[in-house]
């Protein structure tokens, strides 16, 4: 249920994640954010509210934290997922590429 949410966060933003924009686990930070920082309406957001912490520095820096051991495997769960998808889209595109599209001794 709430890697399903998570998921279709990541899928919204697939082109900045393939255009190296910003990577699964910035926009982990941002879903978690998003969630804590409105009032929980679901099942979801009152689970993670419960569950997670998130703590900000002064650098836009992000620690995720759980705040009891399901969320620490919640959090661990969500992290997991969010690489695995990075990777799961890398891997579709590079399908279609050959050796010779990353020469860098090639000219443009």
């Amino acid at each position: 249920m709430i890697l399903r949410e998570f998921s279709k966060y990541l899928q919204e933003h697939n082109d900045d994640i393939i255009q190296n924009k910003i990577t699964t686990t910035k926009l982990l930070c941002e879903w978690i954010k998003l969630v804590i920082n409105k009032n929980p309406k679901n099942h979801v957001d009152k689970i993670v509210h419960k569950e997670i912490m998130l703590a900000e520095n002064k650098a836009g820096d992000f620690f995720i934290v759980g705040k009891s051991e399901s969320g620490r495997v919640l959090v661990n769960a969500l992290y997991n997922f969010a690489l695995s998808y990075e990777h799961y889209l890398m891997s579709k595109w590079l399908i279609d590429k050959k050796p010779d599209d990353f020469d860098t001794n090639k000219e443009p």
